[in-house]
């Protein structure tokens, strides 16, 4: 890989050595022959090709797939760059070299560039549809094993941002450690006594629990599954002391009357688990 684009993928928060090693990985699925494309193209043949959007949406993973091309030998010209709103009909990479290894590195470069574009597709219909509001969508941990950094990479692409990373990085206070700690206060502080400095996030099922977490300190309060009248009463009664996030149910027809209930963020399991692929085909030129 070489040295810029490596940087590229730093600043895109992604670390290089992980990506080149997921590619690596997807390339591996393949085997070692292309048994269709050996017997018909001779190891000298060329071709050059176009990765075109067929849809409208918003891009994202052009760097990723630039790993692919990069440890197969195929030249690359980007034409779009991730975040970019697309219209079907548009160039976003132009690729040439030997025609073996473009068609290798074809099915690849499309699986990881389709299922990014569409996360970050279906990220920017939320974002658009809370516009104007304080809210912003927010990811979860439902995403698919080994493709967390991507798939978070993508919600930012698409105008999201991101919950934690993994389970190291904040704690969130659930129904079970709740039952096992034995109320919401003492979850709360068994966490604090132990990680001091530690972003902490109380799940809130009732009103009562929201009143019961402001009283311990929670600064970050995720609303379970309430109602638009029961998430508007959190935002009153918080007033501001806490974040608050709504979660559960949420769906695109309803986002912007959560939104406008004054909460921070709407939390959207859907963005990574259930993004439908963007269209992107390659074609010969």
């Amino acid at each position: 890989m070489t040295p810029e684009l490596e940087e590229r993928l730093r600043a895109a928060g992604l670390d290089p050595q992980a990506v080149e090693n997921l590619v690596r990985t997807a390339l591996a699925e393949d085997g070692e022959t292309d048994v269709t494309s050996e017997p018909i193209f001779a190891p000298g043949d060329v071709a050059s090709g176009d990765f075109t959007a067929r849809e409208d949406g918003v891009v994202a993973g052009i760097p990723v797939a630039e790993v692919v091309f990069e440890l197969l030998e195929v030249g690359y010209e980007a034409k779009a760059a991730d975040g970019d709103r697309v219209t079907a009909g548009q160039v976003l990479l132009t690729v040439s070299g030997r025609t073996r290894a473009v068609l290798r590195a074809e099915r690849t470069a499309l699986n990881l560039v389709t299922h990014l574009s569409g996360i970050a597709t279906e990220t920017r219909r939320w974002a658009d549809a809370i516009a104007g509001t304080k809210a912003r969508v927010r990811d979860t941990r439902k995403t698919l094993p080994g493709l967390r950094a991507l798939q978070k990479y993508a919600v930012r692409c698409g105008g999201g941002v991101n919950h934690r990373m993994g389970l190291h990085d904040a704690a969130l206070i659930k129904d079970n450690h709740v039952a096992a700690a034995g109320s919401v206060t003492r979850a709360f502080h068994a966490i604090r006594t132990v990680y001091p400095a530690l972003h902490v996030q109380v799940e809130c099922d009732t009103l009562d629990q929201v009143d019961e977490a402001i009283a311990a300190g929670a600064t970050a309060i995720l609303l379970d599954n309430m109602t638009d009248a029961e998430t508007a009463e959190a935002v009153r009664r918080v007033a501001g002391r806490a974040e608050l996030e709504a979660s559960g149910g949420l769906t695109l027809d309803r986002a912007r009357d959560v939104a406008v209930t004054g909460v921070d963020y709407l939390a959207v399991g859907a963005l990574t688990h259930s993004a439908r692929v963007f269209d992107i085909g390659l074609d010969f030129t």
